[in-house]
């Protein structure tokens, strides 16, 4: 199997080179909008060790934070912003950190970087945190609900489209930057470890992504014992959009019952 064409996206999106564009002019806009609740902070003394905190127009019942994509190599927390809008109507606060990327930085270091984040974002924002991601950022949310990390104050995970297993990800391009190794494979591959006790989760993935996504997924659901969700209909880069519905089931997935 050609595992660069497993994992190539945007090969199999009909405009995809669209799309970072118009992420990024709806998240300029949702920021502008949201005028002094829009929070602009840092979680460390690094160039990249910066989140925005969007909140609701209540007192939050806790935050949701959401982590970007871009498989370790790509974007920033500024791309995403209008996501925020399902939760933030819901009357929950929503984060959104960046972290160092590839080659800079190792994954390990990158999940550190996450748990050092959601310290500072549960100062400003007390109370039940939920975290969830989008691929890359997939794999980081739900490496937040690893037993093996017990992060303080999270409550429940929801990994969109998570890479799940880091194994086959040496077979790529990426691996040039990313450099796993067979340790790191294994302690930064969250199917491979125990969902913590006391943290929900529900994986999410959209029908039309690549077969090696819904492996992802389906992997990372079936030996955590949680559910999955296949959204119809949606691939990697739309099915996201859900986040600015707060009447859609991901909205429900991260917020309800809570």
């Amino acid at each position: 199997m050609d595992m660069d064409l497993a994992y190539a996206n945007g090969a199999f999106i009909t405009g995809a080179a669209d799309y970072p564009p118009r992420w990024a002019a709806k998240a300029a806009a949702f920021r502008e909008g949201l005028g002094l609740r829009a929070q602009a902070l840092t979680y460390g003394p690094g160039a990249r060790h910066q989140f925005d905190l969007f909140l609701p127009d209540a007192p939050p019942k806790g935050c949701v934070t959401f982590i970007h994509g871009g498989f370790w190599l790509a974007f920033d927390h500024r791309v995403w912003s209008h996501l925020a809008a399902g939760v933030l109507a819901r009357g929950w606060a929503c984060a959104m950190p960046s972290y160092t990327l590839a080659p800079e930085a190792r994954i390990t270091t990158m999940t550190t970087e996450m748990v050092q984040a959601l310290a500072v974002i549960a100062t400003h924002v007390p109370g039940c945190q939920i975290i969830t991601g989008h691929s890359a950022g997939g794999h980081l949310s739900a490496r937040m609900g690893c037993a093996d990390l017990a992060v303080q104050g999270v409550v429940r995970v929801v990994p969109i489209s998570p890479l799940s297993d880091l194994g086959p990800i040496v077979e790529t391009g990426m691996q040039a930057k990313l450099h796993l190794d067979a340790a790191e494979i294994a302690a930064q591959s969250p199917a491979y470890q125990r969902l913590a006790q006391g943290v929900q989760a529900h994986v999410w993935v959209g029908g039309q992504e690549r077969p090696s996504f819904l492996w992802q997924a389906r992997l990372l659901s079936e030996n955590w014992g949680c559910g999955w969700t296949v959204a119809p209909g949606k691939h990697h880069f739309d099915v996201i959009d859900a986040m600015e519905d707060p009447t859609s089931p991901l909205v429900e997935a991260l917020v309800g019952a809570l």
